[in-house]
């Protein structure tokens, strides 16, 4: 099946957003391992269904399972579902674990700007909650992870193992 022609920056305002029946901007093309986007009538990777609705505990096992399988932006995504579901008392907690996940697919993607400043970004976010964890998540394990992480980007202090990629979630 032959792909869509690329459309010239200048006339990306001109062709109409993918949307869902509730008029929902979606974009309905496949998706490589690291959630970037493949041109159409290409077979991608499955991504987590943007209507998913999992309990705090689900998600979290979900994610760590996408991040030990090396899918970082589909970890990203669940737990930005379940960020969306949140309460006000734990929303900017998944926010963060969410943009750790981000972080590392800027990581894998080669992006190291990107990786330093999500990381970043993801720790200081988190860490608040570092003195009442809700849902179990090891919120002091994973800011070290993340600024440590981050650090090392920073100062290219040579190849990062894989296991290094994966950060804990949960205890």
């Amino acid at each position: 099946m032959a792909s869509d022609p690329p459309v010239p920056a200048e006339d990306r305002h001109l062709v109409p957003r993918e949307r869902d029946a509730a008029g929902r901007a979606r974009n309905a093309r496949p998706r490589d391992g690291l959630g970037r986007p493949l041109p159409r009538g290409l077979a991608g990777v499955p991504t987590t269904p943007e209507d998913i609705v999992l309990s705090p505990a689900e998600a979290l096992t979900e994610a760590q399972r996408l991040l030990a399988a090396g899918r970082p932006f589909h970890a990203h995504e669940v737990l930005e579902g379940a960020w969306k579901a949140a309460g006000d008392e734990t929303r900017e907690l998944w926010k963060g674990l969410a943009q750790l996940a981000v972080g590392v697919t800027h990581l894998r993607r080669g992006n190291l700007v990107g990786a330093v400043r999500l990381l970043t970004r993801a720790a200081d976010r988190i860490e608040p909650y570092a003195a009442a964890a809700p849902h179990g998540v090891p919120v002091g394990a994973l800011t070290t992870w993340a600024r440590g992480l981050a650090a090392r980007i920073g100062e290219h202090s040579g190849a990062i193992a894989e296991e290094d990629l994966a950060p804990r979630l949960i205890a």
